[in-house]
């Protein structure tokens, strides 16, 4: 890969070499990390950065650089995923990019993330990485350390050598803001930690606006603003995070008397506007039936707020001006059926990547020109799927027991006919949502012969306060019995053969698959959990030890210890009679791996059928290639083994 052009002709190879079939593709296609990812492109359009993740000679991620201008690229930070993570990066100017590195630390019995930042001069000879906010000199190795030291509020975009960034240098879990050099790391405070405020936000002129004020013992929320440097603070939104609905400021518009926030419309979450002298609310983007769930989308040309992302509405984005719309336009008419998102755009807006996908399309990166008219396909984050064909999608709706309407997504293989041998895979969280798209955990199944449903039960986001708010304290109830509820539908439907279902489910997922073998033993064929939790009353133990922890863990799992007990997949054990595939990374901070092996032992005690697997340095999101590796093999195996091998 010595230049662009020998990027495009080695995609452009790849787009040929597969055949257009439904054969059973290898599992590392699915089982490899994405072979590309995070493609952004600096403020002229000069350069591209781009995480590689090899395979060989050596199993790394790559942090990389690719100047267009003279065809060459830049290995500039390399990880083997175990330690240390490259957590994310952006472009401070031209010639630096800001990185983040994401490390697991250990104090006493606590393993936590911390993350540090640092800037590398990729025009430099030898880009050498310099590590931003060192402890100053004379500091005290007994006081703290800030755990997240990547937390920047303002690029600064017309100042090249300096950021804005929120650090707890002062007071713990309290920051405060400083306009640090990018070049040097030398820093300057411009505003002091105080009120409790935990995070800060500045205005399109880079003044400090805005503090984000949270009690760790409450949940009391306050939103403190002010319209200059040397102006009080004063409370402008206030609410608490588990009785209220919650109002969350999302940035100041060019005009610094303009304040965008989201907040509830009756039961769905709308975006509105704010005019700070007259304190006047108008709402800009709604739906009477879900939420809108995005943030604000900026002008890389005026720096003025111009939409706001919204799954629901056209290319994932509604814009206030229908001309925004012009370019997704135009690559939706060049790559007709797929979907189109321009992902990161050069400072006038001339320069661009896109991400080119679908359900049944593997992700693809382009890169755009819109003085020279030109669009090239640059990075393929799958390149062995690029060709083959996968399953479509369909969002469909069943009714609950109690007659609420609950949607999913529903993919079907290429062969076979109905009823299927079928996999029910809830989603983790349990505060997120499945979506349409591509997905290579979906694509695999589906390549298998296997139906793949995804639910958003109760608890998941998008559907509204009340919705969401369902999965408070409720973990192995309602929520469970939607997914019964749609693994009964699916067979009712004659979609999936009763005696072929599994459940397959990570973290929160996890906890339904096990949990759905203890509550409903007669319902699936078989079970899989990958870092699921088996025990609510010590995963509230473990979550209450961390700052602002007990009111979380209190309200979302549970107080009462008889409760937590009897909504506890280890504490059900006796009444399993399907098989299952336990696993776990033995490094997990998300969910401590405990959870599996108390969870394994009281299984082997009972004489069930099962099998365990713990990986070596695991974390919670399989990101050590081998570890994925071998997770697909054993899954591979389990699901094979139990719900059989339908063949192309």
């Amino acid at each position: 890969m010595k230049n662009a052009k020998t990027i495009i002709l080695f995609t452009f190879a790849l787009f040929t070499c597969h055949s257009l079939y439904a054969e059973e593709i290898p599992l590392e296609a699915f089982s490899n990390l994405p072979k590309y990812q995070q493609v952004s492109i600096s403020q002229t359009g000069k350069r591209i950065a781009y995480v590689e993740n090899y395979q060989a000679p050596q199993k790394l991620s790559v942090l990389t650089t690719f100047n267009l201008e003279n065809q060459k690229r830049k290995l500039l930070l390399q990880s083997d995923n175990v330690e240390v993570k490259i957590n994310w990066f952006e472009w401070a100017n031209d010639d630096v990019l800001l990185v983040s590195a994401k490390y697991e630390t250990k104090q006493r019995l606590q393993r936590y993330y911390q993350t540090r930042l640092f800037s590398i001069d990729v025009s430099a000879k030898e880009p050498k990485t310099k590590y931003l906010l060192k402890p100053s000199s004379g500091f005290n190795q007994q006081d703290f350390v800030s755990q997240f030291q990547d937390n920047v509020i303002d690029f600064l975009p017309d100042d090249k050598d300096h950021i804005l960034m929120a650090v707890d240098r002062d007071v713990h879990a309290m920051p405060s803001v400083f306009r640090v050099n990018i070049n040097t790391g030398r820093k300057k405070r411009v505003e002091r930690a105080k009120m409790s405020i935990r995070d800060w936000t500045t205005d399109q002129q880079h003044v400090v606006r805005v503090g984000y004020a949270y009690d760790y013992d409450s949940g009391d929320t306050t939103y403190y603003h002010r319209f200059g440097k040397k102006d009080d603070f004063e409370a402008l939104f206030e609410f608490n995070t588990f009785e209220d609905k919650p109002t969350h400021v999302l940035g100041f518009g060019l005009d610094p008397n303009i304040l965008y926030y989201s907040a509830y419309r009756g039961d769905y979450r709308a975006i509105y506007k704010l005019s700070l002298d007259t304190k006047q609310s108008e709402l800009v983007h709604a739906y009477d039936d879900k939420d809108v769930s995005g943030g604000l989308i900026y002008s890389r040309k005026t720096r003025d707020v111009i939409g706001v992302y919204d799954r629901y509405a056209l290319y994932g984005r509604h814009y206030f001006d229908e001309s925004a719309y012009k370019l997704n336009r135009g690559l939706e008419k060049i790559f007709e059926g797929s979907q189109a998102y321009v992902t990161d755009m050069s400072s006038d807006e001339k320069q661009y990547i896109a991400l080119i996908e679908a359900d049944y399309k593997a992700p693809i990166y382009y890169f755009g020109d819109r003085n020279k008219k030109i669009l090239q396909p640059i990075l393929e984050k799958y390149p062995m799927l690029y060709e083959v064909p996968l399953s479509h999608h369909e969002r469909v709706t069943y009714e609950a027991r109690d007659g609420v309407k609950i949607e999913g997504y529903l993919s079907l293989p290429l062969t076979g006919e109905a009823p299927y041998p079928t996999v029910l895979h809830p989603h983790g969280g349990p505060g997120a949502r499945d979506v349409d798209g591509f997905d290579p955990w979906v694509s695999y199944m589906t390549n298998r012969g296997y139906a793949v449903f995804r639910p958003n039960f109760r608890g998941s986001t998008g559907y509204g306060y009340e919705f969401a708010q369902a999965q408070m304290g409720r973990w192995g109830l309602e929520m469970q019995d939607d997914l019964s509820d749609a693994a009964l539908w699916l067979v009712e439907g004659g979609i999936a053969d009763p005696d072929k279902m599994c459940i397959f489910g990570a973290s929160y997922g996890g906890y339904a698959a096990m949990m759905a073998s203890v509550k409903t033993p007669d319902l699936f064929t078989c079970a899989v959990s990958f870092a699921g939790v088996s025990d609510l009353k010590q995963l509230r133990k473990v979550q209450r030890r961390f700052l602002g922890g007990s009111v979380v863990a209190d309200n979302q799992i549970g107080k009462k210890s008889k409760d937590l007990k009897s909504r506890s997949p280890l504490h059900g054990v006796e009444k399993i009679k399907i098989p299952l595939l336990i696993m776990h990374g033995s490094e997990d901070i998300i969910v401590r791996v405990n959870q599996s092996r108390v969870f394994v032992d009281e299984l082997e005690d009972q004489n069930k059928d099962f099998k365990y697997v713990e990986f070596e340095n695991g974390d919670h999101y399989l990101s050590i290639q081998e570890n994925r590796t071998a997770f697909f093999e054993e899954l591979d195996s389990f699901l094979a083994e139990h719900l059989g091998t339908p063949k192309p």
